[in-house]
């Protein structure tokens, strides 16, 4: 009886200690938002990196990445997003969100090849991501000034009907923009 009175104690106290362990996770990574949100984006960074907490550690790398992007650090960046990518301790949603995050920061620097290379697994039909990476691709082919390539892009997403309104109306745009462009090649 003390036996089983002691191993419910210990769980009960190991419950409580993990409870305790996330919320300190979460009022330090929500801390951390309130910084970047209010420009003191070294500081946020800061916090970021020490969330270590299995349930906030992901989201508080996507944040610390997404403000290293948006300071023009895009290396930085991509290298942290590729982290999240290989650490199969991450939610497999979390992991192809950061895939797709790092395509889009390289997609104003890097060549078709390797942003395809990273984007191809998710131009599949059926894939949610589908969507969004096809039109960092038009948008690389773009830059790049293939525009065949980029109308391919386009014309796949506004053939898919599944298409969210905004990523469709985008296209849309683009496949306007692209017309002319794609009779003169």
């Amino acid at each position: 009886c003390l036996l089983v009175i002691l191993a419910v104690g210990g769980y009960q106290g190991w419950e409580y200690w993990q409870k305790k362990q996330a919320q300190a996770a979460g009022d330090s990574y929500f801390s951390a938002a309130e910084l970047a949100a209010g420009g003191k984006t070294d500081e946020a960074l800061k916090q970021f990196e020490t969330i270590s907490h299995a349930g906030f550690a992901g989201l508080a790398k996507m944040r610390e990445a997404s403000l290293l992007s948006s300071q023009g650090k895009g290396a930085d960046a991509v290298k942290i997003y590729d982290g999240i990518v290989t650490d199969q301790t991450q939610d497999a949603t979390l992991r192809d969100l950061a895939a797709v995050r790092a395509a889009a920061v390289l997609s104003d620097s890097a060549d078709f090849t390797e942003i395809e290379k990273r984007l191809k697994p998710f131009d599949a039909e059926g894939n949610p991501w589908r969507h969004v990476a096809r039109e960092i691709m038009a948008a690389t082919q773009w830059r790049l000034k293939d525009y065949a390539g980029a109308d391919k892009q386009v014309q796949a997403i506004l053939a898919d009907p599944e298409a969210p309104a905004s990523l469709r109306q985008r296209a849309q745009m683009m496949a306007q923009l692209l017309q002319p462009l794609v009779t003169k090649q």
